[in-house]
């Protein structure tokens, strides 16, 4: 469980259009780094210029295509998918309160265990778990941190990507979490929650951070306290999916805001292939030691 602190402002929130104060951006004026927001973006012959900085040097707005910083496409709502992926997890968690735990036991993360009268688990090849046991929580607590974090450090890194590689990021950090969680911890004891693709959102705004040049003190410091939780004692965490999605996170998103040019489509998914290559790799080895 994720104990996200501080406020939105002060920690996670990147800075406003310079046109458009209320539009949160993660795009800068190549000319005047002036922060710029999707509607104001033009494209020039080198990254993006604001409307005053694009008639000055005779830019056609009419040419541009706006792009995130990323190179992602720019979308009408730019929380789209983390106003979904939130939607996502409240239904399910209702489906937990009216089923109760008989469906949170069917899909949570488990390795290996006897129940049901029949040996269940990720090595009895119920692989889904490391998938579905992402949207599932063990309470109120648990579900408000995680869909307060989700909001605050997803929506602003959705504009900042863009939509589709956004959610590769999510998806394969949850699973790179799972899978780390599946390998060390007990094989009979589950664990469930989307900690594990939050951390990897924590490690991949912490990369965009220090790209844009913004100050780091605020990420690092809600990142140290995060930490201090999930390793403070009498805190039942699993830590082993909070040190996999962050570790996955950074490196996926290195490769998001670091890609060049040229070649960032193949960069910026070809790493998230890699992750899942390895994803796949550690849940295979973890079978075998099981079985």
């Amino acid at each position: 469980m994720d104990q996200a602190r501080g406020s939105r402002q002060d920690a996670q929130s990147l800075p406003g259009c310079y046109r458009h104060p209320d539009r949160e951006t993660g795009i800068r004026c190549t000319r005047c780094e002036r922060p710029i927001c999707p509607e104001c973006m033009v494209n020039a012959s080198v990254g993006f210029q604001c409307p005053d900085c694009a008639r000055e040097s005779g830019t056609s707005a009419a040419a541009a295509r706006p792009r995130t910083v990323a190179g992602g496409t720019v979308a009408a709502d730019p929380r789209l998918a983390t106003k979904v992926l939130i939607g996502v997890n409240l239904a399910l968690f209702l489906v937990q309160l009216i089923v109760g735990d008989r469906f949170s036991e069917r899909f949570e993360l488990l390795g290996r265990a006897y129940v049901f009268g029949s040996w269940q688990g990720i090595a009895e090849g119920q692989w889904y778990r490391l998938l579905t046991s992402m949207f599932l929580h063990g309470g109120y607590i648990h579900i408000l941190f995680n869909m307060l974090s989700l909001w605050w450090i997803g929506g602003p890194l959705e504009a900042a990507l863009g939509r589709a590689r956004y959610l590769a990021l999510y998806f394969v950090s949850g699973l790179a979490g799972s899978a780390l969680c599946y390998l060390i911890a007990a094989p009979n004891q589950p664990s469930l929650g989307a900690s594990g693709a939050i951390y990897g959102l924590f490690g991949a705004t912490a990369v965009l951070m220090r790209r844009l040049n913004y100050d780091m003190r605020p990420v690092i410091a809600l990142l140290a306290i995060n930490l201090l939780f999930t390793f403070g004692p009498g805190m039942n965490i699993a830590w082993q999916a909070h040190i996999g999605g962050l570790v996955a996170g950074v490196a996926i998103g290195y490769a998001m805001v670091h890609a060049p040019r040229r070649h960032r489509a193949l960069v910026q998914y070809g790493s998230c292939a890699v992750t899942l290559a390895v994803i796949v790799g550690v849940t295979l080895l973890r079978t075998f030691q099981l079985t």
